[in-house]
């Protein structure tokens, strides 16, 4: 029985560890294209932007992103939701609640991205007033946005299916559009940034057109994997995707678990991005190079994120199908083995950073003053696999649970930690990189808090 776990958890997390391996390298290639633009005179002429520095263009890259990332957190109840929902009918074997939570979540994906698209000036201008940076690093973020915001509809999209796919138990096309999205964005935003022979690209502008690129690209992956292997097969005529039916698909009960749980979700993504955008924030008032460097070690510190959510997302699946079935034992062996694998990982992750800390950072970026103002917080690298273990693991488990008032108050605890660490603290604090400390301190108070906070709360997780 404990092998038949544990090779479905590797069947379910090796796929996304494999797809979030790439995830990374997504925001690391758009960094140290951006890093290098600044030695390539040539490229920065022929976009207008001679004469600017690396600090300033991974800046600008770093507040742009940061600008997407706070509005998709808000829609992360796209791809939550979905996956603890599709879990759950997938146990029961209820193909029709299966296909219905697909529709809401894709319906309400086109519709939000509508919306961002019509208020895309409100919106960047808004969060804008907000972050203090250079005028320079400014520009630059206004330009990435206008550009990557047309790949609203196929972002938002994305969650929606990717969510549905783990919940339906399929890892290999969870992966694929993952694969897709990553893969193609590393390779066009390169292309398009730099060009290629005689064609000198579209230097800083093609970092963000690339993204538009590959999120398209994976939609039309994710539409192929479903019409393929979905629609007329585990889905019957009546249950397939269509227009039909739309105003019974938003009423009855489950419909109201579905909004119900969004609710919880979409406050918890306004929670974690009141973390995030404090973080980058807070931290672009010590400069570009301060700024660069906090951005830099927030990729770096992602990495091992993005390896743990193979075992959360594996969680998810198996912890959502056993509750539909209402196997009360193997939920509980399915919980302990997700942990011992994670474990495994955080050992090694505390080594990778210790050992291979400082050449991640000359690999993000040839500008030296900010490679020598990040290596003194390389010990924050190695905390991060202790810090965020139990916190990513449990997310998986509570969602696949669909306890998401516990993952919401999680993040209520989490933004407590966070913001009396920093301003607590702050006040003592006399030089510009001992607030940088301070600020890691404070981001890694946040992760122990959701950590401690869903532990206590785990025995609620039942059938």
């Amino acid at each position: 029985m404990i092998k038949g776990i544990n090779k479905e958890i590797l069947r379910l997390s090796l796929p996304s560890i494999l797809a979030n391996i790439t995830v990374p390298l997504v925001g690391m290639v758009d960094i140290a294209v951006a890093g290098h633009l600044g030695s390539a005179g040539a490229s920065l002429e022929s976009a207008g932007l001679s004469g600017i520095g690396a600090a300033a263009l991974i800046g600008g890259i770093t507040i742009g992103a940061m600008i997407f990332d706070l509005t998709y957190w808000n829609f992360g109840f796209l791809r939550i939701s979905t996956g603890g929902l599709t879990a759950q009918a997938y146990g029961r074997k209820d193909w029709s609640d299966c296909a219905a939570t697909l529709k809401r979540s894709l319906g309400i994906a086109l519709g939000a991205a509508v919306f961002l698209l019509a208020i895309q000036w409100l919106l960047v201008n808004g969060i804008l007033l907000a972050v203090k940076c250079s005028p320079e690093v400014k520009a630059l973020a206004f330009r990435y946005f206008y550009i990557r915001i047309w790949a609203a509809p196929a972002t938002l999209s994305l969650m929606a299916f990717k969510g549905w796919f783990i919940g339906m138990q399929d890892s290999i096309a969870a992966m694929s559009t993952d694969l897709t999205v990553n893969i193609v964005n590393i390779v066009s935003s390169i292309f398009l940034s730099i060009g290629i022979g005689a064609w000198a690209g579209f230097g800083y502008s093609g970092i963000a057109l690339g993204t538009v690129v590959a999120q398209y690209s994976a939609l039309a992956v994710a539409s192929v994997i479903f019409l393929t292997r979905y629609k007329g097969k585990r889905l019957s005529a009546q249950e397939r995707i269509s227009l039909a039916g739309v105003k019974e698909l938003f009423r009855g009960e489950k419909t109201r678990k579905f909004f119900s749980m969004n609710g919880d979700i979409f406050f918890r993504s306004l929670l974690f991005m009141a973390i995030y955008g404090g973080f980058t924030t807070i931290s672009a008032r010590y400069g570009d190079t301060l700024l660069a460097c906090s951005s830099i070690l927030m990729k770096l510190l992602m990495v091992f994120s993005y390896f743990i959510d193979g075992f959360a997302y594996a969680g998810e699946a198996m912890c959502g199908k056993y509750i539909g079935e209402g196997s009360q034992s193997m939920l509980r062996k399915t919980i302990r083995w997700c942990f011992v694998w994670s474990a495994g990982l955080s050992i090694f992750f505390v080594a990778v950073y210790g050992f291979g800390g400082t050449p991640l950072l000359r690999m993000m970026t040839s500008d030296e003053g900010v490679v020598q103002a990040a290596k003194e917080f390389i010990p924050w690298l190695m905390l991060m696999p202790v810090a965020g273990c139990a916190a990513f693991i449990w997310d998986g488990i509570f969602i696949g649970a669909t306890q998401s008032k516990s993952i919401r108050n999680a993040m209520i605890w989490a933004n407590i930690a966070f913001y009396s660490v920093w301003f607590s603290l702050c006040p003592l604090m006399k030089t510009d990189s001992a607030s940088m400390h301070l600020l890691m301190g404070a981001y890694f108070a946040h992760l122990f808090a959701r950590g401690i906070y869903l532990s206590i709360k785990s025995n609620s997780i039942k059938i």
